[in-house]
């Protein structure tokens, strides 16, 4: 898998990129949907407040507007078998970790209002992904 590589600077924090990946992310992961996703980045966002905001970004074709509770159940699995397994890896604690999947490529931080997005945001203890709810 090749990462992008860009520079980025967000107020509580400066964003890098991840340049290690886990274990099984060479290749599209399988989620429970059965839909075909890729890895677009990982962004890497130290906080202020101690530990760091990993954001793991797919892209998914089929994703449609309406279909959020046919991707539903593929979140928590990205994040148990793509994101747990990286954060592992990294010197930084990693607390938190949003993933996000949209219907096409999108540059991190600008608007696309023609681009289905969704977002899911976890906190990370241990082994475990733990939802937290916008």
């Amino acid at each position: 898998m090749r990462l992008r590589l860009a520079k980025i600077v967000a107020a509580g924090g400066a964003l890098t990129w991840a340049a290690t990946t886990a274990p099984g992310q060479e290749e599209a992961p399988t989620v429970p949907s059965g839909i075909s996703l890729t890895l677009q980045e990982v962004l890497l966002d130290t906080q202020v407040s101690g530990g760091a905001l990993v954001r793991f970004r797919y892209v998914a074709p089929a994703v449609q507007a309406d279909g959020f509770a046919a991707v539903e159940a593929d979140f928590p699995a990205l994040c148990t078998q793509q994101v747990l397994p990286w954060a592992a890896t990294q010197p930084t604690p990693i607390a938190r970790t949003v993933i996000s999947m949209a219907s096409a490529e999108v540059e991190f931080g600008v608007a696309s209002p023609d681009v289905i997005q969704f977002f899911e945001q976890f906190q990370l203890q241990k082994d475990a992904c733990i939802w937290e709810g916008f």
